[in-house]
């Protein structure tokens, strides 16, 4: 299988892909990607945690890296119930929130092999050093 990557802009998806975005815990979908998931993809305000039509938050604005690792954990298992699916992982957490590739990619170490999680290039290149 030749290894695929989330592209840098998204515009559409189709009807079994899934955006996933970096999000607060309040659902306030105002900036950055959380804004294109609500925009275009079905994010709903107020909703910070999971699945919400066409896509999947995980919350990157709580505290530290450590914080996130559960949410991120979570999804990868969610990803895995729903092998139908394609989950376009955005660099979730390196926009508004302030962390570095480096900081997230090691996160998602569990789904590098998950064929129907789709990584970003930058995620997969520090995953694999």
């Amino acid at each position: 299988m030749e290894r695929r990557f989330t592209p840098d802009f998204i515009r559409e998806l189709k009807p079994n892909e899934i955006f996933v975005f970096g999000s607060n815990l309040n659902g306030f979908h105002g900036g950055g990607a959380a804004r294109v998931a609500m925009n275009k993809f079905g994010a709903e305000w107020g909703n910070g945690v999971g699945l919400q039509g066409q896509s999947y938050a995980i919350p990157t604005m709580q505290g530290g890296v450590e914080t996130i690792q559960p949410y991120v954990d979570e999804f990868i298992a969610f990803a895995k119930q729903h092998m139908q699916l394609t989950f376009f992982v955005t660099r979730i957490g390196c926009g508004i929130a302030g962390f570095r590739d480096e900081d997230i990619a090691p996160l998602f170490v569990e789904a590098i092999d998950i064929e129907n999680i789709i990584l970003p290039k930058s995620f997969v290149d520090i995953i694999k050093g």
